[in-house]
């Protein structure tokens, strides 16, 4: 599943197994291409799309139908490919949305610099793009080329996710162990991708983040040279193409973002705003990023120097409004709030335990010192079983008074059963190499309970 839909609690476990028949299956219950009048059989991405957006939302699309069906994560992985590559070759001028009149005047008072965006119908697409799927689910049952075929890597990943108090769930997630074959990506190296985002102001901004910016990431022409460049990228282009979007349809959402791509021997993340990721090696926490918060001496600097403010009232916020200085969205707030990412990158030596990536509605409230005993006590009582230790972090943060929407991510690098019986208690805190920096705040918090930043 490349993105996480708002949901309680979902875990999985990512892994090469077949699943035999799986196409067979899927043609008898879809036995001939959708006529007009037939519904779809998954929700369509919106009302129109963009030309910049339609591979990510019809890849979404398709993870999204595939992982209802229970398939094989390589296999709908490699099929989404296929589908959406056959039907990006296609004419989709039939799919042309005219704009109403009102929109039309806007777009008239907007910059002229900016070039026209031709907007393209949602409902139409879909419909084409599951015709286009139904065709390579055909061919492929007669012949499955050996790009579908390929082994990948097994992993185990926890994830619970839950609305919590509030009133409406604001996250998404995205574990895609499957990165190299749903974006068609020969080459030697393998990549899995993993990523939480943390929405604000509505659910629009998270949302698209989850769908975009790994599909940016994988566009972009430095990937194989520059990871962690390309994620920093990808970042700041899913942030423009969110802006006209909202800018489009009157949107005011934001979201901070995390994430995890893991390219061969090589660790990179990237993050915008308070959502984290953490590792750990041999029962000891590398902390590997700073989070960006208004009360940071840097990021102060930076939102005054651009005529803005940070000011204190449940928390630091950014003048007097969003609690994070960085975030995708917030159209309201540029250039005060950032979408500019950080990111490091570390090498993997085949000693580290897992990665811990999750949202503020977590870290505020659960130090990153107490994970690590957190998850040992519970692989001891599951018998080094690690699949739901997601739920164990997340029923910690609620203890621990978090009122906030919660997603935790683990990502197992070794398998917990070694973990079990390597016993590693202690918890240490050290500096990950690469480009991140320990940045200090200048800015004290008053000795008084700060709300949960969102």
């Amino acid at each position: 599943m490349a993105s996480g839909a708002p949901q309680k609690s979902s875990q999985m476990a990512g892994g090469a197994e077949e699943t035999p028949g799986f196409l067979d299956a899927l043609l008898q219950d879809f036995p001939a291409p959708l006529n007009l009048e037939d519904p779809l059989p998954w929700k369509a991405p919106g009302t129109v799309l963009s030309q910049e957006e339609v591979e990510g939302e019809l890849a979404e699309l398709a993870m999204g139908f595939l992982a209802s069906r229970k398939a094989p994560p390589p296999l709908a992985a490699a099929l989404a490919h296929a589908a959406v590559s056959q039907l990006l070759q296609t004419d989709l001028s039939e799919f042309r949305k005219l704009p109403r009149e009102e929109e039309e005047e806007e777009e008239e008072d907007e910059d002229k610099e900016e070039a026209p965006v031709t907007l393209l119908d949602a409902q139409g697409l879909a419909r084409s793009f599951f015709n286009q799927l139904w065709e390579v689910a055909s061919q492929w049952q007669n012949q499955m080329p050996l790009a579908a075929q390929a082994s990948q890597r097994q992993w185990l990943v926890s994830i619970h996710a839950i609305r919590n108090t509030r009133r409406k769930m604001e996250d998404r997630h995205v574990s895609l162990p499957a990165f190299n074959q749903l974006f068609g990506l020969s080459d030697p190296v393998d990549r899995a991708y993993f990523a939480v985002f943390d929405g604000h102001g509505g659910v629009d901004a998270a949302r698209y983040a989850a769908v975009h910016v790994h599909t940016n990431t994988a566009h972009h022409p430095e990937l194989s040279t520059d990871p962690a460049g390309a994620l920093k990228e990808a970042f700041q282009h899913t942030d423009r193409m969110f802006l006209r979007k909202a800018k489009r349809e009157r949107l005011q959402s934001g979201t901070t973002g995390v994430c995890a791509l893991i390219a061969g021997p090589t660790l990179h993340v990237a993050w915008l705003g308070d959502s984290q990721v953490i590792l750990v090696q041999q029962g000891q926490v590398v902390k590997l990023m700073e989070p960006h918060r208004p009360e940071r001496q840097d990021e102060k600097a930076r939102i005054e120097a651009l005529g803005g403010f940070v000011s204190h009232m449940d928390c630091w916020r950014v003048n007097g409004t969003l609690a994070v200085s960085r975030a995708i969205g917030d159209v309201f707030q540029k250039p005060y709030v950032s979408g500019e990412a950080d990111a490091a990158s570390r090498v993997l030596t085949g000693s580290e335990d897992y990665l811990l990536l999750a949202c503020d509605g977590f870290f505020d409230v659960v130090p990153h010192q107490e994970v690590v005993g957190l998850v040992q006590s519970h692989l001891a009582r599951q018998q080094g079983s690690g699949l739901h230790v997601s739920e164990e972090l997340v029923a910690a943060a609620r203890e621990r008074g978090s009122h906030d929407n919660i997603t935790v991510m683990v990502v197992f690098l070794r398998d917990p059963q070694e973990l079990l019986k390597g016993g590693n208690q202690g918890a240490g805190d050290s500096q990950a190499d690469g480009r991140s920096q320990d940045l200090p705040s200048s800015l004290p918090e008053p000795e008084t309970q700060a709300l949960p930043r969102s």
